[in-house]
């Protein structure tokens, strides 16, 4: 029997709300809740042929690439000793299915308590009687939307968990979580709605399970759990989401994957990645490559990649330069576009920040620039990715390598509150280029970072060394410890000026 050994710990999927009773009854009738399904979609191969592009889902490619096993066998969950790697469904709605339990849908305390119980069987049946073993036990936490509370409630609330339980989670990945809450019609989701649980997604009736303020729902509080060890995975796609015939997409509208708003999907603190995905269903955020590959570089990688672009000089264009002169008020806004992804990519992003998917980063030219347009001290830059690595999947030489597409683009000028169109022109970019980056960590443990800008060079052409400066942690907006922060200029022709602030960790 295979011992507990980082970083392949035991999995526990957590799944997300079922609203009704035949929801319910829907997803207790499958053995992995939801989690086994996969998607079957057309792609274009680079022939120009269309092709089948399969995707068995994460379960079963988390089966074969990384040999993990389910927990069943002639038809009921193995009762005896477990291998460590492996794969485990938190049930939590069997009791609320008739043909199981009592009909009576479980709270999120309730799951969550149920959870922490699953946690201490699981230790049990894969440690045995082995001091080490049980000393070493740790779980990861994979959870879907509603699944994502019922892991906070059990890391963030006392009362449903014991330290000692809390203590065995390493690292929680939620995919589409309302982590502060849902709105419908721009309305968080009213406390009495008490109709089949809806009310759970109230900011207060939240903080009273995640035990923190109403208006910090989005924060894990006084849990202690690091927010750097939980994955937010948020889905940017309102159109696919076909559920109540697509009235949800409707209602809650757009910026959203079609139930969770965008700016709702998130930890405080937290490594995020943005994808083109809808909440469920067949373009969903679950059964997506996509998906797939930012939880196991989370779980299994041993590099985090964090990068935040400071802003350093943006320059109007001349008609709008001259309406400055002349004392007339110019307000402008932009937008901050950033595509990341590994080398030997091909099907998948990391992640995608675009205007085209509405998840573009927005900033006002008075959040970063005086109005003589000197910089702001505490300028609001913003961060534009944190990204996991994985040195075991390199593809050639000895270095890990991604590409990062930054584009900056005016989202519109206004002269005394109106606004210009005379000279706008759609698509034109203050800067645009693909930035390739090739890092390696020596003996010595110091990172090293090269560089190249692929708009007018090969990737595989002369690379340029970064430079590594002392920014410190919260200047970068990572907790990672002991990071190296390198610096990349970015600037164009049009008087747009930035540095890329690229920050390395080892990650276990």
């Amino acid at each position: 029997m295979a011992r507990i050994e980082r970083p392949y710990y035991p999995i526990i999927y957590v799944r997300g709300y079922a609203m009704t009773k035949d929801e319910i009854v829907q997803t207790t009738s499958t053995p992995y809740m939801g989690f086994e399904a996969g998607s079957t979609k057309i792609r274009q191969a680079q022939d120009g042929r269309i092709v089948k592009f399969v995707f068995e889902s994460p379960l079963i490619r988390l089966m074969k690439d990384y040999d993990y096993r389910d927990i069943y066998a002639s038809g009921a969950e193995i009762s005896d000793r477990l291998p460590a790697r492996s794969i485990l469904i938190h049930r939590y709605y069997d009791e609320a299915d008739p043909a199981f339990g009592d009909g009576k849908t479980p709270s999120i305390p309730d799951a969550a308590a149920a959870l922490g119980k699953r946690i201490l069987d699981l230790r049990d049946r894969i440690c045995g009687n082995s001091d080490s073993d049980r000393k070493n036990f740790r779980v990861y936490l994979v959870a879907h939307s509603m699944g994502g509370l019922i892991c906070r409630c059990l890391l963030q609330n006392p009362d449903v968990a014991s330290a000692e339980v809390r203590a065995m989670v390493d690292k929680v990945f939620t995919y589409a979580t309302p982590h502060n809450g849902i709105e419908i019609g721009g309305i968080n989701v009213p406390s009495m709605l008490s109709l089949n649980d809806m009310n759970n997604f109230n900011r207060s009736v939240m903080s009273q399970y995640l035990k923190v303020p109403a208006d910090q729902a989005n924060t894990l509080g006084k849990s202690g759990f690091g927010p750097e060890r939980m994955f937010c995975l948020v889905g940017t796609n309102s159109r696919d989401y076909a559920v109540a015939h697509g009235l949800s997409s409707l209602a809650v509208g757009q910026m959203s994957d079609g139930l969770v708003k965008i700016e709702n999907a998130y930890v405080v603190g937290s490594p995020r990645a943005f994808v083109n995905r809808s909440h469920s269903g067949f373009f969903g955020i679950v059964n997506s490559e996509e998906g797939y590959q930012n939880l196991v570089r989370f779980l299994f990688g041993d590099i985090c990649a964090t990068g935040r672009l400071d802003f350093t000089n943006v320059s109007f264009p001349p008609e709008i330069e001259r309406a400055r002169n002349q004392g007339k008020k110019i307000t402008a806004s932009y937008y901050i576009e950033t595509t990341v992804a590994p080398r030997g990519a091909y099907t998948y992003e990391l992640t995608s920040r675009t205007t085209a998917q509405e998840s573009a980063v927005r900033r006002e030219y008075s959040e970063l620039f005086a109005a003589d347009g000197s910089l702001i001290k505490d300028a609001r830059s913003p961060t534009l990715f944190s990204v996991f690595l994985d040195t075991s999947k390199i593809t050639a030489g000895s270095e890990v390598a991604f590409s990062i597409d930054l584009a900056v683009s005016n989202a519109g000028y206004e002269v005394d509150g109106a606004l210009f169109l005379k000279q706008h022109i759609p698509g034109e970019y203050l800067f645009r280029d693909t930035l390739v980056l090739f890092a390696k960590r020596d003996d010595a443990g110091s990172w090293k970072l090269r560089y190249v800008w692929t708009g007018q060079n090969w990737a595989t052409g002369t690379k340029t060394p970064a430079d590594l400066v002392q920014l410190g942690q919260q200047a970068i907006g990572v907790t990672q410890q002991d990071p190296s922060v390198f610096s990349i200029p970015v600037k164009s022709n049009k008087g747009f000026g930035a540095m890329l602030n690229i920050s390395l960790s080892p990650w276990a």
